[in-house]
């Protein structure tokens, strides 16, 4: 992990109000995957499509396998990439957070949601082998803490995968705004969203009928289970579930969402 260094520094200068942040949660689908019309090679030019369209500062991906990663560090040449890609294992799911190369990355670290986080392995009863990616960054003494991460299916396993991120965040300092995408398997009510709401964080879109799981069908589903999660000083002023199709092709079997913030001043907590 780089050196987190400058706290000193945080709290001299702190977040000026009115400054700008936008992010975008974007669950891929795997490109291994035999989706026949639905193909990584069918879709590769309208996830393109969606980059150009709706530019970021920051977006988590879900569901990246290598040559996908490679495919969005061509897209995303200006944006700067975190994440631990698993090379020695072809299926391996990635998740990665890109950042617009005006923000600096001060530190960054990888876990897996597990009692043993950093090394390969699972929480009991969940199915695959779950991870989350934090970066802290900066622009212009302006400060933000992302993590980007993706939940397995019971709600046990949910809520225990939403304390450790909890415990994570803390490895990091206190009081910046921090804002956690992720694709979550659970709708919002779900234990993992009492967790993060007990914790003080918000949800774009929360209380709203929203659907982010289509099945490549683009139908409403009611399943809104790709989350932006946002705290300390953060303040949406635009918030959007991507429904774009392209001669009835979809770019993945989730919509992206996308959300614009306010960066508003946040006291460094002790």
């Amino acid at each position: 992990m780089a050196e987190i260094s400058s706290i000193s520094d945080f709290e001299k200068n702190k977040n000026r109000p009115g400054d700008r942040v936008s992010v975008m949660t974007f669950n891929l689908r795997f490109g291994l995957a035999k989706d026949g019309p639905h193909a990584w090679e069918h879709r590769t030019p309208l996830v393109a499509k969606i980059l150009d369209t709706y530019p970021c500062d920051f977006i988590g991906f879900q569901e990246v396998n290598h040559f996908q990663a490679e495919f969005l560090s061509r897209s995303l040449a200006h944006h700067g990439c975190i994440g631990w890609r698993y090379r020695g294992k072809k299926w391996w799911q990635n998740n990665l957070i890109l950042f617009d190369r005006s923000w600096e990355c001060l530190g960054h670290r990888h876990f897996f949601l597990s009692h043993t986080p950093s090394i390969p392995s699972r929480l009991p009863g969940s199915r695959w082998p779950r991870q989350c990616v934090i970066g802290w960054f900066k622009k212009n003494d302006r400060y933000l803490l992302m993590a980007n991460t993706h939940f397995d299916f019971t709600a046990e396993v949910q809520q225990k995968s939403a304390g450790l991120v909890m415990e994570f965040l803390q490895r990091f300092p206190k009081g910046v705004p921090q804002i956690i995408t992720g694709d979550f398997n659970a709708t919002p009510g779900a234990p993992a969203h009492h967790c993060f709401k007990s914790r003080g964080f918000d949800l774009v879109l929360d209380g709203r009928p929203v659907t982010t799981f289509h099945d490549f069908t683009g139908k409403e589903t009611g399943l809104h289970i790709d989350w932006i999660l946002y705290r300390n000083g953060l303040s949406p002023v635009s918030e959007k579930v991507i429904q774009d199709s392209f001669d009835g092709l979809f770019p993945s079997d989730h919509y992206p969402v996308w959300a614009a913030f306010i960066l508003d001043a946040h006291d460094l907590q002790k």
